[in-house]
């Protein structure tokens, strides 16, 4: 199909890729400490990754984030989830969240903030970026042979967020 036929349409609802990853390692996941001087997430638990860049397929930008901000290459990854995040405008966001297991290798920290492989059930003690405590829930059990999950996240009157799983 040529481009002139896909439909392109500045008036329609438009999604900005981005991908996040969370790898474990026995009872343990790398999470990152946002660096204080962020914009966003300063100082709060967040999985890793980043945006989607032009010319890039969804696995692949997934393992350059991974590399640029941990330097680790895990033993496995699956994408276990796309995420739909209505910001009430245009465009939205789309979340292509992988989970993996990364059985060896010290990260490396970067300007992104520290890197931590944390107890799973330590989790409830951290400053945990907003939506990171429901939605680890759903992750952290899945197997790479489990159905994908549809999730979406949008934003009422008051800014508060409001998140639907589906399989």
């Amino acid at each position: 199909m040529p481009v002139t036929d896909q439909g392109l349409d500045q008036e329609r609802y438009l999604l900005v890729p981005r991908t996040l990853i969370f790898l474990t390692r026995g009872e343990s996941i790398l999470l990152i400490k946002g660096a204080p001087s962020k914009r966003l997430w300063a100082n709060l638990y967040n999985g890793i990754g980043g945006h989607v860049e032009s010319g890039e397929d969804i696995q692949s930008a997934a393992f350059r984030e991974l590399a640029e901000e941990t330097g680790l290459t895990p033993d496995t990854l699956w994408m276990c989830a796309t995420i739909t995040i209505d910001t009430g405008q245009n465009p939205g966001v789309i979340l292509f969240v992988f989970k993996g297991e990364c059985p060896i290798g010290d990260p490396i920290s970067s300007d992104e903030g520290l890197l931590e492989w944390i107890p799973i059930s330590h989790l409830s003690n951290l400053p945990l970026v907003e939506d990171l405590p429901i939605l680890l829930e759903h992750i952290l059990p899945m197997r790479s042979d489990d159905p994908s999950l549809s999730v979406h996240y949008s934003y009422d009157e008051s800014g508060r967020m409001h998140e639907s799983f589906h399989r």
